[in-house]
């Protein structure tokens, strides 16, 4: 009796931990947007504490930050909304300075900025379109397309412009000028608006609109998707469009801020946005993620890039940092999903 006793809170025992570590676990599930948010409170407090000076949280560098990140971010944020939709794009950084060159040669011919903006926008989209076609029509996987792409549309645009960096008299465009660097308050660039903006409006598509579930199920499963009725070839097209045109956008809004034309543009953003949209807990198999979760993913990847550079750390060890953080991360990733699948199934 006492053999089966000792037995009895034994196995109690092991029933406690494991369902204290399910209880753990789902939590990860659930709040990762949050486990993301206190990482970057952890980052920026430890950059402003031990920054020589504290100079990161200077007014001059929170501009910077607000401004030149908000950039990337809206980047960040559209990749990550394709890779919901089980998808890459390694592309954007060459998109972003072959649409750069375009406004360039636009608008020193003469065009009207605003002009120049439309049809730039509608270049960034064709090329995203092709991005698209080329991988669901021809069935090629996307990292191959855009890595095909990436190097076609970097070197047509080093071809033409000769590697060439160039400056730009926009600020006799007042009115435009302003929407894209002016500054709230001394403090909020116009810049950041625009991210939240863009933000906010991809994540009310992706999270309450019924296109929003029609990613989330291409990108789980797209045999049962069709099997619904869904155009999942449609889908990922329209998703390569948006990133195509968003990443425009952000080569304008560059350019607005730099009055600079530069053949190097967007150089490394391929990798550094994929690595947001992980951190924010974006599956690399798609159909997992959330806005929010990207949201506070691309700053995370902002605040590092922007950090080390304060900490008087060589820029070249952000690289080291961003394989760490997406290896790390996408193990990680990995296991919540696992377990994740694993409570389900004892749910049932």
């Amino acid at each position: 009796m006492k053999t089966i006793g000792i037995e009895r809170k034994g196995k109690d025992r092991m029933a406690d931990t494991a369902s204290r570590q399910n209880r753990f676990t789902g939590a990860l599930v659930r709040m990762r947007s949050l486990n993301v948010f206190i990482i970057f409170i952890i980052l920026f407090v430890v950059f402003s504490v031990f920054s020589p000076g504290h100079r990161f949280i200077s007014r001059e560098n929170m501009k910077v930050f607000l401004s030149a990140g908000a950039e990337f971010n809206i980047v960040a944020i559209v990749v990550g909304m394709l890779m919901i939709a089980g998808e890459f794009d390694l592309s954007v950084g060459s998109i972003l300075v072959f649409s750069s060159w375009n406004f360039y040669v636009l608008y020193n011919a003469g065009v009207h900025v605003l002009a120049a903006l439309i049809l730039v926008l509608c270049i960034g989209g064709i090329v995203g379109f092709i991005n698209g076609i080329i991988t669901v029509k021809a069935r090629i996987p996307s990292f191959i397309t855009t890595l095909g792409t990436m190097l076609l549309w970097r070197g047509v645009t080093l071809l033409w412009s000769g590697g060439i960096q160039a400056g730009m008299d926009l600020e006799q465009n007042p009115v435009m000028y302003k929407a894209f660097t002016g500054v709230i308050g001394d403090l909020i660039p116009a810049q950041f608006l625009w991210f939240l903006a863009i933000a906010f409006a991809i994540a009310l598509v992706l999270h309450f609109h019924k296109f929003g579930n029609w990613i989330f199920t291409t990108g789980d499963n797209r045999m049962a998707a069709r099997a619904m009725g869904i155009n999942t070839d449609r889908i990922k097209i329209v998703c390569f469009i948006v990133v195509g045109a968003a990443v425009a956008f952000v080569a304008m809004m560059q350019m607005f801020r730099a009055s600079t034309f530069s053949s190097r543009a967007g150089d490394g953003w391929e990798l550094s946005a994929i690595a947001a949209a992980v951190v924010g807990g974006t599956a690399l198999t798609g159909g997992v993620g959330s806005m929010m979760g990207v949201f506070w993913g691309a700053l995370v990847i902002s605040i590092i890039e922007n950090g080390l550079i304060f900490m008087r750390i060589n820029y070249w060890w952000t690289f080291t940092v961003f394989g760490v953080i997406i290896v790390s991360t996408a193990i990680i990733s990995k296991y919540l999903e696992k377990r994740r699948i694993m409570m389900g199934a004892e749910r049932t």
